[in-house]
């Protein structure tokens, strides 16, 4: 049985419109910016809003901070923006899609280990339809595979992944609101294009009217915006709950693409959004787990005196209660194991 998340509705959906808002990066790339310049284009997405951030906030990171800011401005930024270019350069716009699409399952396992959740079936059969979902949305006839390009995308997804997760687990530090949070990373992780992009794209294009307008709309609402209430999101909401709000992205993007660009929707494209969405739903739900039976009452007097038998859930698994208020657990051992009570109703083994 499934309790619905409704206090944190209005905040789910302002999360959302985090991956609402990347969403139109392709359409915006491809209308508006030069091409030939995805690094240049990245970096403008994070050094300038992140430093305009920084000044309106004025919070600087403190003590630890400061290599936090540059770790999580990393995965989450320096090293996810480039490794994503390489994957949709390197392969179609679909399957490129997909292997991001693969970011909530990383990131419900690598909370079971960071986090120290509880392994979750229904996140991960759920992300598993997300995945399905995104795929029939984006993925063509002609879809092929480049080992260079596929190890990128999966990187970039490792990364963007390990940084969610990560900026949960450290959560942002007491009186720094979203905005300085967000600055933080954005100009950490802009710092780290910048050396990058000039050597691999040298001289920056000349910008029009129109390449001035998209790289607003990615600096200021795709950067800032966006990126603030994803964090703000990610230290409020359970981070699986916010990582399959990312399949947002490509559904956006596909449906951006039918209604500006005229590209075509079928019949399977429209069961990929549909299985995608259920996904996005299930997935701000969490599973009520059934609350474990109490484990019988100690006797009053030494383990003499007790003689009742009978059966329960103990600390080992099934146990059954014998005389002499022995516990014999065996269901979920190799072998029986004996629990003796003393006075004080400690179990000695």
């Amino acid at each position: 049985m499934a309790t619905p998340l409704s206090p944190t509705v209005g905040l789910t959906l302002a999360t959302a419109l985090a991956p609402v808002v990347w969403g139109t990066t392709y359409v915006v790339t491809t209308e508006l910016l030069p091409a030939g310049h995805p690094l240049f284009a990245g970096l403008v997405r994070a050094l300038p809003a992140g430093l305009l951030a920084v000044a309106i906030a004025r919070t600087l990171p403190r003590g630890a901070w400061w290599w936090r800011a540059a770790v999580l401005g990393t995965l989450n930024i320096g090293a996810f923006f480039p490794l994503l270019f390489v994957s949709a350069e390197r392969l179609p716009g679909g399957v490129a899609a997909t292997l991001g699409a693969a970011q909530p399952l990383l990131v419900a396992a690598l909370a079971v280990g960071l986090l120290r959740e509880s392994p979750s079936a229904w996140r991960f059969a759920w992300g598993v339809v997300g995945v399905l979902g995104v795929g029939f949305v984006v993925l063509g006839p002609a879809a092929g595979l480049d080992a260079v390009g596929v190890a990128a995308g999966l990187a970039g997804t490792a990364s963007m992944a390990l940084g969610t997760t990560l900026a949960k687990r450290w959560a942002r530090p007491a009186g720094v609101g979203p905005l300085a949070f967000a600055g933080w990373l954005l100009a950490a992780g802009g710092l780290v294009l910048l050396p990058l992009t000039f050597f691999v794209e040298g001289v920056p294009p000349v910008l029009d009217g129109r390449a001035l307008v998209g790289y607003a709309w990615l600096g200021l609402v795709g950067g800032l915006a966006a990126y603030a209430l994803w964090f703000r999101g990610i230290g409020r909401l359970p981070v699986g709950s916010v990582a399959v709000l990312g399949l947002l992205s490509p559904l956006v993007a596909a449906a951006l693409g039918a209604v500006l660009l005229g590209e075509a929707l079928g019949p399977v494209q429209l069961v990929g959004f549909a299985l995608a969405l259920a996904s996005i739903v299930a997935g701000q739900v969490v599973p009520r787990r059934r609350r474990a039976r109490p484990f019988p009452p100690r006797g009053r007097a030494g383990p003499e005196v007790s003689t009742a038998v009978g059966h329960d859930e103990g600390p080992h698994g099934s146990c059954r209660a014998g005389p002499r208020h022995r516990w014999s657990c065996g269901e979920s051992n190799p072998g029986p194991v004996t629990i003796i009570q003393d006075f004080s109703g400690r179990s000695l083994l």
